[in-house]
């Protein structure tokens, strides 16, 4: 089983809340909420890669030093192994906007929460809301 490497942020605002957005239809797992991000390619490191995935997904420019670790998963799905590494993020430029018309949500940990999420995802919202208290 082959495993995938990705990067994940938790942006959150001056509300203390935290952006989630939704898989799009014909996608894999469409229409779960999940942390923005993507996978890390050979030449990236887990911070250049989180800093060019939110800036093609969202369209907002972060300098890698406000990016920090959080925790990670570790997820079996049935055709491959998921290891994501969360950042928290509180500074950023620009306003995000979905780049494929997704929809994207700021939500309290007790909203994200009740939103149906990847199961990679799930584990990661308990370390999040101790984050955020």
């Amino acid at each position: 089983m082959r495993t995938v490497h990705v990067v994940a942020a938790a942006l959150i605002n001056a509300d203390n809340h935290v952006l989630v957005a939704q898989r799009p239809a014909g996608k894999s797992l469409a229409g779960l909420w999940e942390f923005p991000g993507g996978k890390i390619e050979a030449h990236e490191t887990p911070e250049a890669a989180l800093v060019r995935e939110l800036a093609e997904e969202l369209g907002l420019t972060i300098t890698p030093g406000n990016l920090h670790p959080l925790t990670f998963v570790s997820h079996a799905y049935p055709d491959f192994h998921l290891v994501m590494l969360l950042y928290t993020c509180h500074h950023w430029t620009g306003t995000p906007i979905g780049d494929e018309g997704q929809p994207l949500q700021w939500g309290s940990a007790a909203t994200l929460a009740m939103l149906p999420m990847p199961p990679a995802d799930v584990p990661l919202l308990k370390a999040l809301s101790h984050h955020l208290a």
